[in-house]
């Protein structure tokens, strides 16, 4: 026999889930909510999207670019005109526990960018396409971080050629 031979533990990897990026503090509104309204909560929190509920169940979304093409686009009064009017639906949601990279192609063959998670049938975050491309530059430097430490220089040098 030439050389020994080693088994290496195989430690499972699990895939990133829904849960891993998502946004827990979501405000959503009433279906009933104005226009007027929610523009006034979009400000106030300085977010794109609310999402929308029908008796506590997500029934869509209402995004900047809804408001701009069917509200503002369409000269329709702030005022009397509620989110249920001009909300984006069917609206697609995602639970906690489905992989990332699934909810990314759903996103992607939807073509969608916001994505709420429900579990139990209540709103409990949203994940966008921004926090998941937020996500990779973390994940690459934690891996950079990883390596450094008692890593052999001929694998640090492959990290640090492909990984600037």
């Amino acid at each position: 026999m030439y050389g020994r031979t080693q088994t290496i533990a195989k430690h499972s990897v699990s895939p990133l889930k829904v849960a891993d990026v998502m946004i827990k503090e979501v405000i959503a509104v009433d279906s009933g909510v104005t226009v007027k309204q929610a523009v006034h909560f979009m400000n106030k929190f300085e977010i794109g999207c609310l999402v929308v509920l029908n008796k506590g169940k997500v029934d869509g979304i209402v995004t900047e670019r809804d408001i701009l093409k069917r509200v503002i686009g369409n000269s329709r009064n702030v005022d009397n005109t509620e989110v249920k009017e001009i909300m984006s639906r069917p609206v697609w949601v995602a639970s906690p526990t489905t992989e990332l990279e699934t909810a990314l192609q759903n996103m992607l063959k939807q073509k969608i960018k916001k994505l709420p998670v429900v579990q139990d049938d209540k709103l409990v975050g949203l994940v966008t396409l921004t926090d998941i491309v937020r996500l990779q530059p973390k994940l690459l430097n934690k891996f950079k971080r990883l390596v450094k430490e008692d890593t052999p220089g001929r694998i640090q040098r492959v990290v640090e050629h492909y990984i600037s």
